[in-house]
């Protein structure tokens, strides 16, 4: 009954999610060769509650439990669990205030409304996996322009998403590239659960009811940590434990 449901409801949902990207997209261009920065910042906070507010017509609920006080005078390395797609608006939505980027795959930045402009003017590095010697240098500038203006960085270091919640090995790499150029940064792990279930059925019909849940745990300075694999792994664990099987 609850897939015969989501049939109908997930065909509403594709109507309104593409209506806001269409809407947002010329919005996002305005703001950004006019307005400027800020302006375009906050078409692009915007954006991402109106995205969450989509998935409500599927019978999403979001839960974000923070009990820290995260300065905005540090950079930041949000890294986090990948289950679907749908972590990344919520995240940069309550995240809003340290001004979230993400280091993404290059096929994203063209041939979507809106998603892909911000990704290519906001702020975000496009990498190509297939061709790491390029990609470092793009990671490193990319860490650099973090450490600079104190932003934050989103960091999925499974490297893919994970389609059944189970979390895979971390990828870490990229992570320690950025951890080398933000010396001055904080690490904020973040927990995704229930995410994955909004494709439990695959693209058509998406998972309906569902309730995702981030969880943020106690930010970690770099600087204290002479060894960074401790660290990392600290980490990596950190994030593990809290999500639900």
């Amino acid at each position: 009954m609850e897939k015969l449901l989501a049939y109908p409801l997930t065909v509403l949902y594709f109507i309104v999610f593409g209506l806001t990207l269409i809407v947002f997209h010329p919005l996002q261009w305005f703001c950004f060769n006019v307005l400027g920065y800020q302006a375009h910042k906050k078409s692009v906070d915007a954006l991402q509650f109106s995205l969450m507010r989509c998935l409500n017509v599927l019978g999403t609920r979001f839960s974000w439990n923070n009990p820290y006080d995260i300065t905005t005078d540090k950079p930041l390395l949000i890294v986090s669990n990948h289950q679907s797609m749908y972590d990344i608006s919520p995240i940069m939505w309550y995240m809003r205030k340290h001004h979230v980027k993400f280091v993404a795959k290059k096929e994203l930045g063209k041939g979507i409304p809106s998603v892909s402009y911000n990704l290519r003017h906001g702020g975000s590095v496009l990498i190509d996996r297939d061709k790491p010697r390029q990609a470092f240098p793009a990671m490193m500038a990319f860490a650099e322009y973090i450490e600079n203006t104190k932003r934050a960085a989103v960091i999925f270091p499974e490297g893919t998403r994970s389609k059944d919640g189970v979390p895979k090995p971390f990828r870490t790499r990229g992570l320690e590239i950025m951890m080398k150029k933000t010396p001055s940064a904080l690490i904020v792990p973040v927990t995704v659960n229930n995410s994955w279930k909004m494709l439990k059925y695959g693209k058509f019909p998406m998972g309906i009811g569902n309730h995702m849940t981030f969880t943020v745990h106690k930010p970690l300075e770099i600087a204290t940590f002479t060894d960074k694999q401790a660290l990392i792994q600290q980490v990596e664990q950190t994030i593990i434990e809290a999500i639900e099987h």
